[in-house]
């Protein structure tokens, strides 16, 4: 289980689990301590959380609103929630009817009450009709966010960085490895991985020039790490001597100005 910094990318957060627990089993819990940590530390500022379908739970709902954290959190589609955005569905037929090739979108809201839910909770949605489709998508989000209900989808949107930041940590510094037969040792290397993990985020963050801080970490070894050099030693210097026909020695400069 990974929770990120939706603005750096920072990794606030992992959990080793069992890969057979559901995703949100323990999601509340997981959570609790950190936004506990920000509101001590960060009393008056804002908090705002994110998660798709799979954190779809109450108890995180509840975790969250004692905690005083905004949430907007995808709930999975079922008949229910489509009969209640019923209307706007019909009036994105009728807004369609003579056009049914361009891109067409509906938004609205509805106060639900699931029956594992305590009490009633706001849900905003999105109807769209795709480009050059006749059939309409559906998204639902349950959330506690007093915005537009267009500005919370933007909003939820966003989430789909975070897919990014995952895939760059199993790909790039290996957060599945889980070779070992203890769990603890593989929790703690998982750990080791995410400080890894964060001290590159804030190197490309605070080092690298501007051109330079979207690229993945294994661009970045390619271009600034696995570079073949001879190292000269002097009274005073180290010098690093690259090939002339280096391919990224102008993003190597741009590092060592």
């Amino acid at each position: 289980m990974l929770c990120y910094d939706g603005l750096t990318g920072d990794l606030l957060k992992a959990e080793l689990r069992d890969g057979t627990q559901y995703c949100s089993n323990g999601a509340d819990q997981f959570m609790i301590p950190l936004m506990q940590e920000y509101r001590t530390k960060y009393p008056s500022m804002p908090l705002y959380m994110r998660g798709d379908s799979g954190f779809a739970a109450p108890s995180l709902y509840e975790a969250c609103e004692a905690n005083d954290c905004k949430y907007a959190i995808r709930l999975k589609q079922n008949a229910t929630l489509v009969k209640y955005a019923s209307d706007e569905d019909q009036a994105l037929y009728r807004a369609t009817r003579e056009n049914t090739v361009d891109y067409a979108v509906e938004y609205g809201e509805f106060e639900y009450q699931a029956g594992s839910w305590s009490r009633p909770r706001r849900v905003v949605f999105k109807i769209e009709k795709p480009h050059g489709q006749i059939t309409h998508l559906y998204t639902f989000i349950v959330t506690t966010m007093e915005a537009e209900p267009y500005q919370v989808i933007q909003f939820y949107c966003g989430r789909g960085k975070m897919e990014n930041f995952i895939k760059e940590g199993k790909s790039g510094f290996d957060f599945s490895s889980v070779s070992s037969r203890s769990r603890v040792v593989n929790a703690n290397r998982l750990q080791v991985h995410a400080l890894a993990y964060n001290l590159f985020n804030w190197f490309r963050r605070l080092a690298l020039s501007a051109n330079m801080r979207k690229q993945r970490i294994d661009t970045i070894r390619l271009k600034l790490l696995k570079i073949a050099a001879k190292a000269v030693h002097s009274a005073r210097y180290i010098v690093f001597k690259l090939c002339s026909s280096c391919p990224y020695k102008q993003e190597f400069f741009l590092l060592n100005p």
